[in-house]
């Protein structure tokens, strides 16, 4: 599963928008209850996202897996003070283009993601040494454990044009074979379209014994981006 790219420095350096999410967006993106918060949860592709520090401050168990784990905070820092003002500045001409709903302005967005930033960087280094986040592709870097919850943000799906067909239905697989439940957010691509591998991966799944349902939820920063996929073992 893989992805053929460059060395890990060099994707870091070339590749990566190390923009991490919150636990309040988390709990928007994937409908989070109290009762989910109970269980064990698996977030990959986590980035720099504060969930999983957030969590852990509350008591709850969240393991992140992510290859920019690799790097030092000081490296993830790095990446994300050489890109925030060219990315922020994008959506600051582009604004019309957002729904600025949770969101309030384009200087509301860049003081969650250096909020996120902060928060999973305080917990980052402890973090690594217990075990909370994990350096690495899945699903090797999950190892033989399992989990009550997985969730994806912003990365199956969404790279729909660069990840094809079988990439997805071999990663969402395999992430089924750790997990009870699977919740894929957003369901847009990078040119904000429905992607294409909705309904195939939904047909698959079901005749493998699945249950799939397309759940609109409470955040919406892309247009149309306000829904998410949950896949579900049936008893």
């Amino acid at each position: 599963m893989a992805m053929q790219l460059d060395s890990p420095k060099e994707r870091l350096r070339q590749r990566v928008v190390p923009f991490g999410r919150t636990l309040a967006e988390y709990k928007l993106m994937f409908s989070l209850t109290e009762r989910d918060f109970q269980r064990r949860i698996l977030d990959i592709g986590a980035g720099p996202a504060s969930f999983t520090a957030e969590m852990y401050k509350l008591g709850y168990d969240v393991t992140a897996i992510d290859p920019v784990y690799h790097f030092s905070g000081a490296e993830i820092k790095q990446r994300f003070d050489d890109c925030v003002d060219n990315i922020i500045q994008q959506v600051e001409d582009s604004r019309e283009n957002w729904v600025w709903k949770y969101h309030k302005s384009p200087a509301d967005l860049r003081q969650t993601r250096e909020l996120a930033l902060e928060l999973f960087l305080a917990d980052y280094d402890g973090g690594k040494v217990a075990g909370r986040y994990i350096a690495g592709e899945v699903p090797d870097a999950i190892g033989g454990k399992y989990y009550d919850l997985i969730l994806c943000s912003h990365f199956l799906l969404l790279y729909s044009a660069q990840l094809d067909w079988e990439f997805h239905r071999q990663a969402v697989t395999a992430l089924l074979e750790h997990g009870k439940e699977l919740r894929i957010f957003p369901l847009l691509t990078l040119d904000w379209d429905l992607s294409p591998y909705i309904d195939p991966l939904c047909e698959y799944l079901e005749q493998l014994g699945y249950h799939t349902e397309i759940v609109t939820v409470e955040y919406e920063f892309q247009p149309g981006g306000n829904q998410m996929l949950v896949i579900k073992k049936l008893d």
